[in-house]
Order: structure tokens, then sequence, then C-alpha cells
């Protein structure tokens, strides 16, 4: 009176009948794809760190609180050998006013952070911010990190 259709008896019977007749297996494996998820997962989150903006400086530690900005800023970074960087390009220091002026012509208007590592010299990023004062900016931002408390 009963009747079997390949499928029935659960998943153990139906499977063992499949393979008996050399039938496919209809059934979704998800262990490969949790593999590569959780593989995925771990490389993001190794990576995200590493994606941050701008050249890596030590910088200083201030109480200072963040200042507004409304458009993607001009960042320039002076690092521990005296290197300077516009955004993440190295230029010379001969080279920042020019390019500054070019900038300005476009109509940039917002302040320009200046990002200085806590372990260079105090004249060098004094040199810096004078160059971009001859660009004829005088709105300049330090940028340090937070005490951590």
């Amino acid at each position: 009176m009963g009747m079997t259709t390949g499928m029935g008896g659960g998943r153990r019977g139906g499977r063992r009948r499949s393979r008996r007749r050399g039938g496919l297996n209809t059934e979704i494996n998800v262990a490969p794809l949790v593999d590569v998820m959780l593989v995925l997962l771990i490389v993001f989150m190794i990576a995200a760190p590493l994606l941050s903006v701008g050249v890596p400086v030590e910088l200083p530690k201030t109480d200072a609180k963040a200042l507004p900005s409304q458009q993607e800023p001009i960042t320039i970074t002076v690092d521990f050998e005296g290197g300077v960087f516009i955004q993440d390009e190295e230029i010379s220091l001969d080279e920042l006013a020019t390019r500054l002026i070019a900038v300005s012509t476009n109509g940039y208007e917002e302040r320009i952070y200046l990002r200085g590592d806590r372990d260079t010299d105090y004249g060098e990023v004094m040199k810096v911010m004078a160059r971009i004062n001859t660009a004829g900016f005088t709105n300049i931002g330090l940028v340090t990190d937070p005490i951590s408390q």
C-alpha cells in the first residue's frame, strides 16, 4: 500500500538510494561557503586597520577638540625624516607653495590640516607652515591625537 519516492525515508535513506542508482546528490553543501566566508571575515578584520588615510606618523597627544569640516580637507604631513606629503603624495618643500597656489585658483577656501610627527624637528614643521602661509592660506589646523584616559 505504501509507495516510496527516491527522497523518502529521511536524509540518510534518500542519499543511500541515490548513490546505489548513480544519481546526483541534490542537497546543498554549505560547509565550503561557510569556510570561505570565515576566511574573508578574518582577512577584512586584519586589513581594515591598515586602510587608514595618510602617511603614518606619531602625532602628539592633546586635549583639543575636533574641528568641524564641510569638505574633504587638504592634509599636509611632515614625517619623522622631514619628508613633506600632500595627502599621500611625497613632494619637495619647494614644490609645496606652487601646488597649494594651484589648488587655491580652483576656489579652495577650507582649512588646511598639518600633521607633524611628534619626533620631527619643530623647525621643519614651521618651515612647512610658512610655505602654506606663503601660498595664501591662513586657516591652518594642527592635527593631534587625543590623550587616552
